[in-house]
C-alpha cells in the first residue's frame, strides 16, 4: 500500500493481532487510529485502526464519503489503492501532517454529532 508508511502498515497489523481474541466481546480494544487518508479530489476520508488479522486486506475503521453520515466498518485495502485518477496516479492520500488525538470511540462520537469525521472535543487536562 502506497498510502500507508511500512511503521503504520505494521501498527494497524499490531492492533488488528491484538484485537482478534476479544472481537465481538466487551473486552474490544479501543484503539486510537493509526492513519488518516483522503482523495483530494472529492468524496472520502478513512481513519485506520487495525487491519484484521485473519484478512490483511481489510482494515477496521472509520468511513466518510460524504454522504452526510459516517460509518465504522470494514475497509478494503485493495479496493482503497485501486482508486486512480484519470491521470494513472492513485487518488487517495496519507495526510502527513494528521496525528490522532483520541482513540477510535471518541471520533465516531463526534462523527455522529457532525454528520462527517470529525475531531473530537477533549476535555482540558488540569494541572
Amino acid at each position: 500500500m502506497k498510502f500507508l508508511t511500512p511503521h503504520q502498515h505494521a501498527q494497524l497489523i499490531a492492533n488488528g493481532k491484538a484485537q482478534a481474541p476479544v472481537k465481538g466481546t466487551g473486552r474490544e480494544i479501543d484503539f486510537h487510529p493509526v492513519v488518516r487518508l483522503f482523495n483530494p479530489y472529492g468524496a472520502g476520508t478513512w481513519l485506520l485502526a487495525e487491519i484484521d488479522a485473519d484478512n490483511p486486506d481489510i482494515a477496521w475503521g472509520l468511513a466518510d464519503l460524504n454522504c452526510g453520515c459516517a460509518e465504522f466498518g470494514a475497509i478494503s485495502l485493495s479496493e482503497l489503492s485501486a482508486l486512480r485518477h484519470p491521470y494513472g496516479f492513485f487518488l487517495i492520500e496519507r495526510d502527513q501532517h494528521w496525528s490522532p488525538r483520541a482513540p477510535i470511540s471518541a471520533y465516531i462520537k463526534a462523527s455522529v454529532a457532525a454528520g462527517r469525521i470529525a475531531e473530537p472535543d477533549l476535555e482540558p487536562v488540569s494541572n
